[in-house]
């Protein structure tokens, strides 16, 4: 498949609508910055955050189908988070062979232990964990349970997960 960290950037640029200064970094940047926040509580004026843009290949593909897993978790797509992957996809210009990786997934998602038995560091936990919030607007019950789940089975401590919901919906 094409390279994934491009969808990945392109998904959160769609939700953030590009138009924040994190998104303005790019996708993939705004994932670490909010996951390394999180799991080292505020930001401390002055002092260097790492550059969250080399992201391996399989971490970005597990980040995608934990995305993809919470935009399914209330069994629907609805039609903002459709035009969200419409647009992602467009954006990252998925080869053929993307497209039929990603539709394969939409239609049987990822489990979220299949997804937590791939991660064993805690930042990529924290970062995959991150990118799944940023894929939907958490507003069903289902979607709010899936990322219970995804954060017990991720191990990702709960105030490290309440900090990247405050960061999310700000």
């Amino acid at each position: 498949m094409a390279d994934t960290r491009r969808i990945v950037d392109a998904l959160v640029r769609a939700r953030r609508g590009g138009l924040t200064a994190g998104a303005a970094l790019g996708g993939l940047a705004l994932i670490g910055s909010i996951a390394y926040h999180a799991l080292r509580g505020t930001a401390v004026q002055g002092a260097t955050t790492p550059d969250f843009k080399d992201v391996p290949e399989d971490e970005a593909r597990l980040m995608l189908r934990a995305m993809v897993a919470a935009t399914l978790a209330d069994g629907v797509i609805d039609a903002a988070e459709r035009r969200r992957l419409d647009e992602a996809v467009a954006a990252a210009g998925l080869d053929p062979d993307g497209r039929a990786w990603l539709e394969r997934e939409l239609e049987s998602p990822a489990e979220i232990d299949e997804i937590a038995d791939s991660v064993n560091d805690p930042e990529a936990a924290t970062r995959i964990y991150a990118a799944a919030r940023l894929a939907i607007d958490l507003d069903t019950v289902q979607e709010r349970q899936f990322f219970k789940m995804l954060a017990e089975a991720l191990d990702v401590p709960e105030p490290a997960a309440e900090r990247v919901e405050r960061e999310v919906a700000a």
